[in-house]
């Protein structure tokens, strides 16, 4: 992992509504909202409209500068959902949180062009792409043409059979990671999504055995050298469980801030996670005693 002295860059990236800044320190904490009744941590917990809308107004009030909502478990394992049943999950809350908040940055977890484009449309910003554009081949056409930020992210094979066999082989995990993301990033800006709108997460627990996670933020500096925005996502996820002894996704609130204050250090631009107010607190800490 990159050392306290690294800093990471003066971001700006482009969202729809306004050029929305990225300071050097503390990173941007992205609330996540499952509206989903399987997701690994919280599947139904929020996924009654009120309980959605109610939980995307704490996350923000607790300091969320984005809040992310899904309407489809991405979990090892999880099968598909249909664009239509995601819709019918999720537009509502997006509709509902953008009335009640018109400045709050929302961003939409799927993998369909048409999820996207109904999200769009009721007032998100930011489409994040657990395939990096190639799910659906219609996605990079919806996101060039609305203008919205796009994240891709890193996924070896997909939900049905990412963890087969005990988990994937790399020869050079953190290599193969940076090609891929650069490839994406290309094929992105060759589809007509402006660089400034583009942001890369390499994918933790996606595909990856634990040393892989592991190694990821051990050379997070690596991914920020692609100079985009990194959004890293360790919150609540297996392999801190598998490194803690933390059966419970909820139990796993100390390795989730651990990796956070790591990753603010590695100069991660966007921190994707359950536990908000805690986050914020502990990158406003780490911001504080490096002196920024």
């Amino acid at each position: 992992m990159a050392n306290s002295e690294c800093r990471m860059p003066d971001w700006s990236f482009v969202i729809r509504r306004s050029t929305f800044r990225i300071p050097p320190s503390p990173p941007l904490v992205m609330g996540i909202l499952n509206v989903t009744p399987d997701s690994f941590s919280d599947g139904g917990h929020h996924f009654t409209h009120d309980a959605a809308v109610e939980h995307a107004l704490k996350m923000i009030a607790e300091g969320a500068a984005i809040v992310d909502i899904g309407g489809e478990s991405t979990r090892p394992g999880a099968e598909p959902t249909p664009a239509e049943e995601q819709i019918r999950r999720t537009i509502p809350v997006v509709r509902s949180i953008r009335k009640r908040n018109p400045d709050i940055a929302i961003s939409m977890d799927t993998r369909s062009a048409a999820v996207a484009r109904a999200a769009l449309d009721a007032g998100a910003d930011i489409i994040n792409d657990v395939s990096a554009l190639r799910d659906d081949p219609d996605m990079a056409d919806v996101v060039a043409a609305s203008g919205a930020a796009v994240v891709l992210m890193h996924r070896h094979g997909n939900s049905e059979n990412m963890q087969d066999g005990g988990g994937p082989h790399y020869h050079d995990v953190i290599a193969e990671i940076a090609v891929f993301l650069r490839q994406r990033r290309d094929f992105a800006t060759g589809s007509g999504i402006d660089r400034s709108r583009i942001i890369l997460d390499p994918g933790l627990g996606f595909g990856k055995r634990v040393e892989h996670n592991l190694s990821i933020l051990r050379h997070l500096d690596r991914f920020v050298a692609l100079e985009q925005p990194v959004l890293i996502g360790a919150s609540r996820k297996r392999f801190l469980g598998s490194v803690l002894g933390a059966d419970e996704p909820k139990q796993r609130l100390a390795g989730s801030l651990a990796c956070a204050v790591m990753a603010a250090l590695a100069g991660a631009a966007i921190l994707r996670v359950h536990d908000v107010r805690a986050t914020v607190d502990a990158v406003r800490l780490c911001s504080a005693v490096k002196g920024e």
